[in-house]
Parts: structure tokens; sequence; C-alpha cells
């Protein structure tokens, strides 16, 4: 989806408009499920805090001043939701195997599950960023504001965790 599509979905749900909302989450719901297990280790605790936070969003959409800042948003809201279930629920991380992730089957797929695995042994902070840059694709700025991290510590984060790839690859 592009940014100006993307834009348009978002102004048109803040709007009402169900179909523009359901079709947002048809986009994300994906993209959202793989964060949340990449963050907390635990496919059922992803899926909670994702439902949890799509109520959340649809209920706050109309605050949202700025529809290019609706991905980052959202998951800086899944982020800390995540948080506050792993606390509440004591859970620890626990890299998932045979997650319920999407099922592709080219070239690009397999190297993806093969960098998620590698990501997966990362250090939690680390871990973060990086699946965020690589795997769902934000820029450096975006990623600052779902931290809440200065722009120089998510470089600076970044390329440890790209080090410490580097090292497994050899």
């Amino acid at each position: 989806m592009h940014q100006a599509q993307q834009d348009l979905l978002v102004l048109e749900a803040q709007s009402g408009n169900k179909k523009a909302f359901e079709c947002l989450v048809i986009f994300f719901h994906p993209q959202l499920i793989n964060f949340a297990c990449n963050l907390s280790g635990n496919d059922a605790l992803a899926k909670d805090a994702v439902q949890d936070v799509w109520i959340s969003i649809s209920k706050k959409l109309s605050k949202l001043e700025d529809p290019r800042a609706f991905k980052s948003w959202i998951f800086r809201a899944l982020r800390w939701r995540v948080l506050d279930l792993i606390k509440a629920k004591a859970y620890q991380f626990q890299p998932i195997e045979n997650a319920n992730l999407s099922i592709e089957l080219d070239e690009s797929a397999i190297a993806r599950k093969q960098l998620r695995k590698m990501i997966e042994k990362l250090p939690d902070r680390d871990r973060s960023v990086i699946y965020l840059f690589y795997l769902v694709e934000l820029s450096l700025a975006e990623i600052a504001q779902v931290m809440e991290i200065p722009l120089g510590t998510v470089k600076s984060r970044l390329n440890r965790s790209r080090a410490s790839l580097q090292q497994q690859l050899q």
C-alpha cells in the first residue's frame, strides 16, 4: 500500500468510514502480529495485544492529527501494549519456532524467515530496532517514534545489530 493510499484510508476511517478502517486492519494486522510475536516470543500474548490495540485505535483514531503518522502510531501503541502484558503476566521472551506467521514460498520470504531467526538471538532493545527497520520497513525517524528514543540511539542500535548479525553469518 502506498503512503497516499494509507493516508486516504486513515482520513476516511477518521470520518467514520468502517470499510476504510477494515482495509487498514487487513493491511496492518499481519505486520502487527509479527512485530508483537517478535517482541514477546509468545503467540497468544501477541494476538491479545494486537486485538487490544485495534480496539484502542478504533476509539482514538479521530484524535490522530497527521495521517502520515498512523503507521508509527499504531506500532508504538502495540509496543506499549505488549510490554504491559508481559509485565502483567510475567512472560519471558522465548523465540517461536513455528509461529503462525504468514506462509510464503518465494526466495525473499525464505531469506526473511532466516533473518527473523537471527534477529531473535539479539538483545531485546536491538532486536526491536532491526526488526522494525528490515522487516516492517519503517524509516529511522519512524522507529525513533515507535521506540520513543532519540534518532541517534536508533542509528547506534541499528549499527550494533548489523554487526551482531554479521558475526552470526560468519
